[in-house]
């Protein structure tokens, strides 16, 4: 007999379908300066003919909700990738939700136990979970562990710094993104 869940469950689609697009989430952003400068971003991301072709060949819908909020640096930089991404292909779906409306979504995601968002969650097209991504590429992620157990995370945001200037496609970010979307639509382990 399977034990009860410990934590409440949460019907991911009903988050989905009250999320808003990339459309919508961009009319209410608090700064009409942030909402321009990512729009422009999303518009100039360079997605490589390979992630084209990839998106082009999905066989089912991926779902993403995303939670984030357009004064925040992190999400200024990858909600655009993201974004990008979905624009290429009519089955990669996103959706974005602010942490304030979801407290119960976005507990369960927490970075190294602080909130630090953009997180975006992935979803095969039954709504099962299969990944999260966030709030920084995986190395940068290690990099800001080890400045928190280090006692220097200012020396460590100017590594992840260095690194963000090293990669101004945020090609990365999109090969992370990328594998959370094959892991969605694969149809075998």
């Amino acid at each position: 007999m399977p034990r009860p869940p410990i934590l409440e469950q949460i019907n991911y689609k009903a988050v989905f379908d009250g999320g808003k697009t990339y459309d919508q989430w961009l009319q209410i952003a608090e700064s009409r300066e942030a909402a321009d400068r990512m729009d422009a971003a999303r518009r100039a991301q360079v997605v490589p003919p390979v992630v084209k072709a990839v998106l082009a060949a999905l066989p089912r819908t991926v779902h993403v909700i995303a939670i984030a909020e357009d004064w925040c640096g992190d999400v200024q930089r990858h909600v655009p990738v993201l974004q990008a991404l979905a624009d290429q292909c009519r089955r990669l779906q996103v959706r974005y939700i602010a942490r304030a409306d979801h407290p119960n979504v976005f507990a369960r995601f927490l970075s190294n136990g602080g909130e630090a968002i953009p997180k975006f969650i992935f979803f095969s097209d039954k709504f099962t979970e299969v990944g999260n991504w966030g709030a920084l590429p995986e190395e940068c992620r290690k990099i800001i562990a080890r400045g928190k157990g280090a006692g220097d995370v200012g020396a460590a945001r100017k590594r992840t710094s260095a690194i963000y200037e090293a990669d101004p496609d945020c090609l990365t970010v999109v090969a992370e993104l990328m594998q959370l979307v094959e892991t969605a639509v694969c149809d075998r382990p």
